[in-house]
């Protein structure tokens, strides 16, 4: 039978279908992010039993093992101009201070386990740390033996740090160091300098002094900052300290820094951020 004319040619389709690989979940790219997964959190686990199983000493000095930005800071000192850039990991190298620390130049890469610089490595960090207790015992003991000053015990915190011993005699809304804006010493301050200054005197190690101040702002006519306050109490309390029997050849450094390391961060008007740092450094090991 013929075809009709008016009815159209139905087009032929061929439909290929072509069968994809299972590589994308037969594979093993996702075995791959599978370790690395597991990696990742018994590393992370292994971080959390570290720091629930170790002491603050220890931890500190698991930190300063693990220190490479160190090795990278060394640049100009330590034999860098040698053959090989650096004479030793252990030579000593000025290294540049870290925020809210008072610090020396002598810092360099750790000797064994216990950490910490040249000045106290090993044994000779575990007798000096034993010295540190014992200073701020008795300076703790001295202040609290003074019925005047013994509310001002308080005001004194200690704090082992890379560059030692460091003492901060912090202000509070009782107590203030040094007359309000100025660096003169106030009765009360002066008391307790003198009180602080006889442990200190009988000590042997560098000092690093450095003043700080809260952020009240200063008139433009003052002619003065916080910058020069911080100083100027910085210098008062080494000649203070000096003219209580501390040698002048023990002072390293003297600095201020303003109000850009506040003890209270979030209140950088609080009366706690005006305080004096005094850093009792670690002593060169003995060879």
């Amino acid at each position: 039978m013929a075809a009709r004319p008016n009815t159209p040619v139905r087009p032929i389709i061929v439909k290929k279908v072509i069968e994809a690989g299972h590589g994308g979940h037969h594979g093993g790219a996702w075995k791959v992010a599978y370790a690395d997964f597991v990696t990742a959190m018994m590393a992370f686990f292994l971080l959390m039993w570290l720091l629930g199983a170790t002491n603050e000493k220890q931890r500190k000095a698991l930190a300063d093992y693990f220190a490479p930005t160190i090795v990278q800071s060394k640049q100009d000192t330590a034999g860098s101009n040698g053959l090989f850039g650096g004479d030793s990991l252990v030579s000593v190298d000025k290294y540049p201070h870290g925020a809210a620390q008072t610090g020396t130049r002598a810092m360099t890469i750790p000797r064994d386990a216990v950490g910490g610089p040249r000045e106290a490595s090993g044994r000779a960090r575990e007798a000096e740390s034993k010295r540190f207790s014992l200073l701020a015992q008795s300076m703790k003991d001295r202040i609290q033996s003074k019925g005047d000053l013994r509310r001002l015990a308080r005001n004194l915190h200690f704090t082992e740090t890379m560059e030692g011993l460091r003492i901060d005699i912090v202000d509070d809304a009782d107590f203030s160091m040094f007359a309000l804006g100025t660096s003169q010493l106030t009765p009360a301050g002066a008391k307790l300098f003198a009180e602080v200054a006889v442990p200190i005197a009988e000590a042997p190690n560098q000092l690093m002094i450095r003043g700080h101040t809260d952020a009240a702002p200063w008139s433009a006519k003052s002619g003065t900052n916080n910058w020069r306050l911080s100083v100027d109490r910085a210098e008062v309390t080494r000649h203070y300290l000096e003219f209580r029997g501390v040698a002048s050849d023990r002072f390293a450094r003297i600095e201020g820094v303003a109000d850009r390391e506040p003890y209270i961060p979030s209140d950088r008007f609080d009366p706690r951020n005006r305080r004096i740092s005094i850093t009792l450094g670690w002593r060169p090991a003995r060879n």
